[in-house]
């Protein structure tokens, strides 16, 4: 309820920030309805890949996992799924009824799946800035008008900085996800005592990650989706902006938080302790949204540096 807004309000930012203010920072020689609508043709040229998206979103995540997750487990009374909030019909009849499941059920998954949809075109249109942003650059370099590469630099340093923000939240989304139906999975009271029972585990002899009934999990296909997604996203961000550059970039800083990050949610419920270092990435990623630098560089040091250099 509250990473997915924060992923699109960061999203949104960085967007304003390129086609506002970045942009037009860049290619000097064209006016702002000139920079508008080489803009709109970049995302335009994407149109197929959105509607591929979207129709991906609502029959797979929605539908499809809808009806095998909820509508056939409620009609049949079975399913070697863990009972949540969709199935709670099969064991408590008298709080709510079966037809009032598959409807409460049925409208939570088509808003799901359009969150799915949202958040992938917002990598979509992150992936689509920062093509963007490397064209302009390869092209500024034969200008005359553009101080390149620090124009460049600090505009990019800005935009890897926005993407590290939408990165870690999508990162830690799938977590959230994948963490839920572990523990739905485990024989934890709640979540929290689950996470405290396996952070002592790992002082223990004992192994008891295998404690409890092993069900169909489909939500950590869709976890793994948006996690290795948003990943993609930042490699490419990283190779196009960071790599080869004399620029500086805390790239490294950033790089090793999203790859703690993610081994943390590729080891969750895989050996006892994993709470432990699922802590700790979520400590770092949650300083990386306050300081996307991680520590040292900041925009105005890139001038310096190249003066120096």
């Amino acid at each position: 309820m509250v990473l997915l807004p924060l992923f699109f309000a960061f999203a949104i930012e960085l967007l304003v920030f390129w086609k506002y203010e970045g942009r037009l920072k860049l290619v000097a020689q064209a006016d702002r309805m000139e920079s508008d609508d080489a803009w709109e043709r970049n995302v335009e040229a994407s149109s197929y890949t959105y509607w591929a998206v979207f129709f991906i979103c609502v029959l797979f995540a929605g539908l499809f996992q809808w009806v095998g997750v909820c509508l056939l487990p409620l009609i049949n009374g079975g399913g070697n799924y863990a009972v949540d909030w969709g199935k709670l019909a099969l064991v408590r009849p008298e709080v709510i009824s079966v037809p009032t499941s598959i409807v409460f059920t049925g409208l939570a998954y088509l808003y799901m799946c359009l969150c799915f949809y949202l958040f992938f075109a917002g990598l979509i249109l992150l992936h689509t800035l920062v093509h963007d942003l490397w064209k302009i650059g390869e092209a500024s370099k034969n200008w005359a008008g553009v101080d390149y590469p620090y124009e460049v630099n600090e505009v990019s340093l800005r935009v890897m900085r926005g993407i590290f923000r939408c990165t870690v939240l999508g990162i830690l989304i799938a977590i959230c996800m994948k963490a839920q139906s572990s523990y739905l999975t485990s024989n934890g009271k709640n979540i929290v005592a689950w996470l405290v029972g396996d952070m002592f585990s790992a002082f223990q002899v004992r192994n008891n990650v295998s404690d409890g009934v092993r069900y169909r999990m489909p939500t950590h296909y869709s976890s793994l989706l948006i996690a290795i997604s948003t990943c993609v996203v930042f490699l490419y961000g990283s190779i196009r902006l960071g790599v080869g550059r004399r620029c500086h970039f805390p790239l490294w800083r950033m790089s090793a938080v999203v790859a703690l990050l993610f081994a943390s949610y590729l080891l969750i419920d895989v050996f006892a302790g994993f709470s432990i270092l699922m802590g700790v990435g979520v400590l770092l990623a949650m300083y990386g949204l306050f300081d996307p630098g991680v520590g040292q560089w900041r925009a105005s040091e890139l001038g310096n540096n190249q003066s120096v250099s």
